[in-house]
């Protein structure tokens, strides 16, 4: 077996998508042989290196899942439990395998999410490169106006970086319908805010070409090949304005 990355190896092993397992070899959470790697780039090979997270032997391989998920609100995007706060995992009981989301939902907002523990597949959704549009659903207190909607599609600065959204569209008195392609924390309720639109429900309903459909909240199901498709394929219902 050929030697590989360190953090390429631990996503390939479904621990975590290759940027958060960088994150998790950053922290000294990871052995080989014994020894605390804290470099990304150390080659290991499967055959002869012993490789723990967090004191727990590591397999190189393992059954790859993959979930969509309607997630509702009050659930958290993490792995490891914050107090007695409710986590996405909690939805999956009855599975004994690694997961992990695929990107993160804030706590009050709810929808379309990917669950899995296929570290090459994450990394490949959330990267930039990808160009995978995000659509959300958002439910405010005012009603919009053309004001407001000049105002979204100019978006805002997020994480120090003015970040526009492919597009926005009124679809009745006080909810409008937002494409996005940064995908940084809180975007959408920030470019909301900058417009003066007050947030009463956000939900994401789409990733890619994959839609929510009628996915019940709290309920998941097995992506389909056809799905894993549909995220990658070209979207022509976001233009820019």
């Amino acid at each position: 077996m050929e030697r590989k990355r360190l953090s390429k190896a631990l996503a390939a092993a479904g621990i975590a998508s290759r940027r958060a397992c960088e994150e998790i070899i950053f922290a000294g959470r990871v052995q080989v042989n014994g020894e605390t790697i804290k470099l990304p780039q150390h080659h290991i090979d499967w055959n002869t290196d012993r490789i723990s997270v967090d004191g727990q032997t590591v397999k190189s391989e393992q059954k790859k899942f993959y979930y969509m998920l309607n997630k509702p609100v009050g659930y958290i995007c993490t792995n490891i439990r914050p107090g007695r706060q409710r986590i996405v995992l909690d939805l999956f009981p009855e599975a004994s395998e690694r997961l992990f989301t695929v990107g993160r939902l804030d706590k009050e907002t709810s929808g379309l999410l990917l669950v899995t523990n296929d570290g090459h597949f994450a990394n490949k959704v959330i990267h930039p490169s990808s160009n995978v549009i995000k659509e959300y659903i958002v439910k405010t207190e005012q009603e919009i106006t053309p004001e407001h909607l000049e105002t979204l599609s100019q978006g805002a600065r997020v994480d120090e970086k003015w970040v526009r959204p492919v597009s926005v569209h009124k679809i009745r008195k006080g909810n409008f319908k937002i494409c996005v392609q940064e995908g940084k924390k809180h975007e959408v309720r920030i470019i909301a805010e900058r417009a003066g639109l007050t947030v009463i429900e956000l939900t994401r309903t789409r990733i890619g070409s994959l839609v929510l459909g009628g996915l019940a909240l709290g309920e998941f199901r097995p992506l389909t090949e056809r799905d894993k498709e549909l995220l990658f394929s070209s979207t022509t219902y976001c233009t820019r304005q």
